[in-house]
């Protein structure tokens, strides 16, 4: 059971990622109708023992429409002409999912613009509002 690095201490299982290859689309020569080059990769979040709560939580919300309804995580390479290269591109993808869902969120402290702030733009306003009148047709 070897262990893929997915974060400075985050490792998750190879026994946890499924994979499976199918026929890509696209250009590839005579190669494309015999040889099963992309990469399904499917990576079951829900129970995946490696994850904390939170980071699950964040992972499914970063992967968006590659997410299914039970929790688990489908990547689809078909970017080379190789089995072995679309492989690992589908686990780097996976990994630079899972190292931007391991990063906690940064605490956002509210803040409001000060009074000069306010002032200032309220008087760019009245000045910008100035030149547009003086743009006008003069009224009879």
């Amino acid at each position: 059971m070897a262990k893929i690095a997915a974060g400075p201490d985050l490792f998750i299982d190879e026994d946890e990622i499924a994979l499976s290859y199918a026929r890509a689309s696209g250009p590839g020569g005579q190669n494309v109708n015999k040889v099963e080059t992309a990469a399904l990769l499917r990576f079951d979040v829900a129970n995946s023992p490696s994850l904390e709560a939170p980071v699950k939580r964040r992972l499914l919300r970063l992967a968006g429409a590659r997410a299914t309804k039970d929790g688990a995580i489908v990547i689809f390479a078909q970017s080379f002409r190789s089995q072995e290269m679309n492989r690992k591109d589908a686990i780097g993808r996976l990994l630079a999912l899972i190292a931007g869902a391991a990063k906690p969120p940064k605490f956002r402290v509210k803040t409001r613009p000060s009074m000069t702030a306010r002032k200032k733009r309220a008087d760019e306003k009245t000045a910008r509002g100035a030149v547009k009148k003086l743009r006008r047709a003069p009224d009879d």
